[in-house]
């Protein structure tokens, strides 16, 4: 786990490097930039959809949502908030994924409350990794060879390889392997393969396989104040079909990157049998 001291020492490299490359003039080709400043972060866009992943307003099959019989209220709307309770019915299910979250729905309705990955320090993988920040914002280190994206709890970090192919062999991990590239100077696609089935898909512990491959496209308005995400995701072993997913994130200033440890302010102080943070004396992968 990152401590602040060395959190703080990558958030300098990963500076010096973004700094570098003004100085080689790479930020002047047509590339989205998604750090003009050093405070500049980016948090989930709640006007554009309560619910970790959206359905493509073009229609077609989408992600796991709430059931309409138990809405969702996310915090801070001016509404008592809820839990999560997915809708079983979506057809991309299919039926070996259903009693484990059937199972997490009997839970929240029984008054407990429910396995949220980062608020349980988990990592939280890819897709999940667009969607699940409201309070702690995201920030980029855009580099010639790779961007890295930061989300300040935890932290989480993840990178992008740039403009190479992906390794023939990719071992599991929580984030998977993620190779990118630029497009139209507004946006940056990103293909991930080899993530861990360890990860849910999102907040209603959706299940994935091994098999999972998801692409990202990370569209930067003109106004440089939202990010357009849109989802592709396939995985025969868990989805009866390709499905797709969009979300938006929305541009803070003066926020500087801030060391936010997790596993030390998450502890079950009310004893309510939350699932356990994680403790190893080894790397999981």
């Amino acid at each position: 786990m990152f401590n602040s001291g060395s959190m703080c020492l990558l958030a300098t490299a990963l500076c010096a490097a973004s700094g570098a490359l003004a100085a080689d003039g790479v930020k002047n080709q047509a590339i989205p930039d998604f750090a003009p400043t050093d405070k500049t972060g980016w948090v989930l866009d709640r006007t554009f959809g309560v619910d970790d992943l959206l359905p493509p307003p073009t229609g077609g099959p989408g992600p796991v949502t709430f059931d309409k019989a138990y809405p969702y209220v996310p915090n801070g709307s001016g509404k008592q908030s809820t839990y999560r309770v997915a809708d079983l019915t979506n057809p991309i299910l299919k039926p070996w994924t259903i009693p484990s979250m059937k199972k997490a729905n009997e839970e929240v309705l029984a008054g407990k409350v429910p396995f949220r990955a980062r608020e349980r320090c988990w990592p939280v993988g890819v897709p999940g990794f667009v969607a699940y920040s409201l309070v702690e914002p995201f920030y980029f280190y855009q580099m010639p060879d790779k961007v890295a994206v930061i989300n300040q709890g935890g932290p989480e970090i993840r990178h992008i390889y740039l403009n190479v192919e992906h390794s023939k062999n990719v071992k599991p991990s929580w984030y998977g392997e993620s190779v990118g590239h630029y497009e139209n100077g507004d946006t940056l696609v990103i293909d991930t393969i080899g993530i861990s089935p360890k990860s849910f898909i999102d907040n209603y512990r959706t299940p994935h396989t091994d098999q999972l491959h998801v692409v990202e496209r990370w569209k930067l308005a003109a106004d440089g104040q939202t990010v357009d995400v849109w989802l592709s995701v396939e995985d025969p072993g868990a989805f009866t079909t390709p499905w797709t997913a969009v979300q938006r994130w929305r541009r803070v200033e003066n926020a500087p990157l801030l060391p936010v440890p997790c596993n030390e302010n998450n502890g079950d102080f009310f004893n309510h049998g939350l699932v356990p943070i994680p403790q190893a004396t080894t790397p999981d992968f």
